[in-house]
């Protein structure tokens, strides 16, 4: 059985092997940009704002999830957004995600937080069906919206809306 634990500096080459690997599963092989300098100072520079946790394995990394802090001004408290989760295909079915997602949902608990989030393609209907049986449902009613390349450039050159000025 898997021990799930925080990230540690010596898995940043791992992780970032099995995003790659993520990225080719959901037909993006060539995505991935990020370097594994970039993914050491996320997790664990000075003011990290990502983190890790990881299902290890006889001393082999076999998943991870990889995720951010989020607020909820309904709710008045933090969640959890899972930005990704990621099982080796020959480690699948072992219970690496489920206790990925445990750890995940036990700090969210213990820290007061509201949620435990994240998307899904539409098409992974493995991973639906996973979810849906740890009792996770889908938000049908919101729509994913992404402010990228161009017109992210394009959003943030423009000058800001003076009052009094159209």
């Amino acid at each position: 059985m898997s021990q799930i634990r925080q990230a540690r500096p010596e898995d940043v080459p791992a992780i970032l092997g099995m995003v790659r690997d993520l990225a080719v599963y959901e037909r993006e092989p060539d995505a991935v940009r990020m370097t594994e300098q970039q993914l050491a100072q996320a997790l664990f520079g000075e003011h990290p704002a990502v983190f890790a946790h990881v299902a290890e394995d006889e001393g082999r990394l076999q998943g991870f999830a990889l995720w951010f802090r989020t607020f909820s001004t309904w709710e008045g408290v933090h969640g959890i957004h899972l930005e990704d989760l990621y099982v080796r295909p020959e480690a699948r079915g072992a219970g690496h995600g489920k206790a990925l997602l445990q750890a995940l949902a036990r700090h969210a608990v213990a820290q007061g937080w509201a949620r435990v989030e994240w998307s899904v393609l539409n098409w992974n209907e493995p991973s639906i069906g996973f979810y849906r049986s740890l009792g996770a449902l889908p938000q049908d009613e919101w729509s994913v919206f992404r402010l990228t390349g161009d017109a992210l450039h394009r959003v943030g050159a423009a000058r800001e809306h003076q009052p009094g000025r159209a």
